[in-house]
């Protein structure tokens, strides 16, 4: 059942029960008076919309009633009438200033009193809350955006009709994607989005990438989270073996129709391991592969002054996210956001540490979640408890197969001749215990001299010199990977999806990912 469905029903049902006081909390106003609209054809009672364009008109007939378009004016009206007929129904579509206790809020409550007693009913439709003394004396219904199944219909009714006007590509299975792509944005969004892209002429199948980019582009600056920006032709990829397979399999969910297994879309993955070795950069190598927008959770964006605040701002940011769906959201060192801290005397960080597995748990939008963490130590254990993400994985420090691949794919990407096969072994040799980033950073030396001097600076002698000059993380704090490995093994599956390593040499052929 549609979420139009079931807000038409409750709303038919208000109606018939006199419910003094109505108020409908949603963004799209023409989407509730069409409703409205509908339901004033089902049921025979008198029913006046107000606006400040039109004044009152009747809702059947469209008829203004009254020339007087303050909504001041539109109360007194409504309480005129209400007084000397019974059953009558006003709904005002644009009311402000009525979260508080005021003089308009203070004016509409006498008006519901006066409905009371007449079986009348004040409908309101907003964007904000309802003074409270004024809500106590009715309901409150919320529409939300069109879900999968209303968009379904809704791209339908715009597309169809031109079935005969030029060509449309898309079949039943296509249909169904771009439903699912448009989900949550307003009906109003989704036909500009489809309009746009009809007015070429035709309908192809490339187009549907082209709606989600649409897409992407009404969320790009939404509230708590900054919009990634990916390059995918700068993504290269090796290794990963065991963490590859898993996310194919969830990309196959998150875009498969789930409802008649009663499953919900995969939750996401939680990517530990040893600082430097590619797990952020791993959320883009997802977005870019499964051809999702990335957008980042910032917490120290989120962080306020104010009491609530915090909490408030987060939820907003996971609100954007469901509404941004199908999307990635990429939570980078979220034991920084949300680490435990016995010190936090005003309980911030454990309401939104409870903030955050409620969403986790809770959210049905298609949000696949990719979070990463150094110091995995400073997590609440309530955030590791098998069934928060969908699956735990360490990321290793690379093996000496791996490093070849990272140290090519670094020499290619910044242009630079190759070293002699001798020298190149002994470049994979001098890098054991290097991080992804180690290796990035000497073979960045190499490339600066190469802009500065030219080509012809570059020597074998020049590339052993800048790997000899890196000091990696695991020869300053030996005991602090280490732990980080031990904790790895015990509560996480390797990303290379093959046995575990023991230490730093190469006896092994342990994979593991290589993002470049």
């Amino acid at each position: 059942m549609s979420n139009k469905t079931e807000f038409k029903n409750s709303l038919l049902l208000m109606f018939r029960a006199r419910i003094p006081f109505i108020s409908i909390r949603s963004i799209e106003r023409a989407r509730v008076l069409e409703i409205i609209q509908e339901l004033a054809e089902e049921i025979n009672i008198p029913m006046y919309v107000h606006s400040l364009s039109h004044g009152m008109t009747d809702i059947k007939t469209r008829k203004t009633v009254n020339d007087d378009r303050s909504v001041v004016g539109g109360i007194d009206f409504a309480v005129q009438n209400i007084t000397q007929r019974q059953n009558i129904t006003f709904v005002f579509n644009e009311v402000s200033d009525i979260e508080d206790d005021n003089i308009v809020s203070r004016h509409i409550y006498d008006c519901v009193v006066q409905a009371i007693e007449r079986g009348g009913s004040i409908c309101i439709i907003s964007t904000k809350s309802v003074w409270s003394q004024l809500q106590r004396l009715g309901m409150t219904l919320t529409l939300y955006p069109p879900n999968e199944d209303e968009m379904l219909e809704i791209v339908k009714d715009c597309v169809l009709p031109y079935k005969n006007a030029f060509p449309i590509e898309w079949d039943e299975k296509d249909f169904k994607m771009v439903a699912t792509i448009l989900a949550n944005m307003s009906k109003i969004e989704a036909e500009n989005v489809l309009a746009t892209q009809m007015a070429k002429g035709s309908l192809t199948k490339e187009d549907i990438k082209l709606l989600a980019q649409e897409k992407d582009k009404l969320f790009s600056d939404i509230s708590g989270l900054e919009k990634v920006k990916i390059d995918s032709n700068m993504l290269s990829i090796g290794g990963l073996s065991g963490l590859q397979r898993w996310l194919e399999n969830q990309k196959t969910l998150l875009t498969a129709d789930l409802k008649t297994r009663k499953l919900r879309p995969p939750r996401g993955v939680l990517l530990v391991g040893v600082p430097g070795c590619g797990k952020s950069l791993s959320a883009k190598f997802i977005a870019a592969n499964w051809n999702l927008p990335l957008y980042r959770l910032d917490f120290a964006a989120i962080q306020g002054m104010y009491v609530g605040q915090s909490e408030n701002r987060l939820k907003e940011a996971f609100e954007s996210a469901d509404n941004a769906s199908p999307c990635i959201l990429w939570i980078d060192e979220i034991e920084k956001g949300l680490a435990s801290n016995a010190n936090d005397s005003s309980g911030v960080t454990s309401r939104m540490i409870g903030q955050f597995l409620f969403w986790l748990q809770e959210s049905t939008e298609k949000v696949f979640v990719v979070a990463t963490a150094n110091d995995v130590t400073k997590l609440p254990p309530e955030l590791l408890r098998k069934g928060r993400f969908d699956e735990l994985f360490f990321v290793d420090l690379p093996e000496e197969k791996e490093r070849e691949d990272i140290i090519n794919l670094y020499i290619k990407k910044n242009l630079l001749p190759k070293p002699s096969v001798d020298t190149f072994e002994k470049l994979v040799s001098l890098s054991s215990g290097f991080a992804g980033s180690d290796l990035e950073g000497a073979v960045r030396d190499i490339a600066i001299q190469a802009v500065i001097n030219g080509d012809e600076f570059i020597t074998d002698k020049l590339y052993e010199s800048c790997f000899q000059n890196i000091v990696p993380l695991s020869k300053t704090s030996p005991e602090r990977i280490e732990a980080i490995r031990n904790w790895g093994k015990e509560r996480a599956l390797p990303a290379s999806g093959l046995a575990w390593n023991n230490s730093f040499n190469d006896s092994t052929s342990t994979r593991r990912s290589i993002i470049i």
